[in-house]
């Protein structure tokens, strides 16, 4: 963030709540009204900028000179073959030397997310990798894996800061969660995306 921002975004904090709180204090009610006010203004704010996420590109172009990379997102584990035979496919048609990494987002109750209590989601996870790597080496395809966020388009953007995919194949059931997370994917993706719902 540019260094002339952070004044900004301290006075449209500050603002709303000093004004709630003098207005209450002074104008209408007393500073249990204020105090009042100013905590819904507080509250308003933090509603507002927890439900703002980045909208900007996800990841960067396929380039020359460099192994093929493929991106599998496992919202679900990949244990059917026909999800198995699907993924081959598609990464079949990329070519010799392809290398394929599978990404597990991990699940995250609302409870243990409060808790701050990520090991269990995080075993989940990675019993799901264990399954899909598994079932994919079964086919013939060799991939390492990752536990990623538990909010898929974020799990994607983290992973292809690390990992640039030329492919990102996005493996889920049939639910609104999934769409929604496809449709954001295939508005913001730079490689090339695919669904696949199992």
């Amino acid at each position: 963030m540019a260094a002339w921002k952070l004044p900004l975004v301290v006075l449209a904090l500050a603002l709303p709540v000093v004004g709630a709180f003098l207005a209450g204090a002074f104008l209408v009610g007393g500073p249990a009204l204020g105090f009042a006010a100013g905590a819904l203004a507080v509250l308003a704010l933090l509603v507002v900028a927890a439900r703002q996420r980045p909208r900007g590109p996800i990841g960067e172009e396929p380039g020359p000179g460099r192994p093929r990379r493929v991106l599998v997102v496992a919202a679900t584990p990949l244990e059917e073959p026909g999800a198995v035979e699907a993924v081959g496919r598609e990464v079949g048609g990329l070519g010799e030397g392809t290398e394929v990494r599978v990404l597990a987002p991990a699940s995250i109750g609302f409870l243990d997310r409060w808790a701050s209590d990520v090991e269990a989601a995080r075993r989940r996870a990675q019993e799901r990798l264990v399954a899909s790597v598994a079932a994919l080496a079964a086919a013939g395809l060799a991939a390492d894996a990752r536990v990623g966020d538990e909010d898929v388009v974020q799990a994607v953007e983290d992973q292809l800061e690390s990992y640039p995919a030329d492919e990102v194949i996005l493996v889920s059931g049939r639910d609104g969660e999934a769409d929604a997370a496809a449709a954001e994917l295939r508005a913001r993706l730079r490689p090339r995306f695919r669904h696949l719902q199992m």
